[in-house]
């Protein structure tokens, strides 16, 4: 069997993806149910952002640095 690497930033893509669509979630139902949080800038909806960037960034960093999508690197040759 061979050794695989995988980088961080995969697992920080698992967990911004996970919590985005947590937050995303709560802030869908928030709206569609009509009841927001008592706090001064409700109007803003901000779970609704923040869910929805977390969940794209997550997305991205998931795709891009996904196990076994990088190219094997030659072998360095000594001098």
């Amino acid at each position: 069997m061979g050794k695989t690497d995988i980088s961080i930033w995969y697992f920080n893509g698992l967990l911004l993806t996970a919590y985005g669509l947590m937050i995303g979630g709560y802030g869908i139902y928030e709206l569609v149910r009509g009841q927001t949080a008592p706090v001064v800038l409700a109007h803003l909806h901000a779970p609704v952002w923040w869910g929805g960037g977390m969940l794209i960034l997550g997305l991205f960093y998931c795709i891009r640095f996904a196990p076994g999508k990088r190219k094997p690197q030659p072998a360095h040759q000594g001098e």
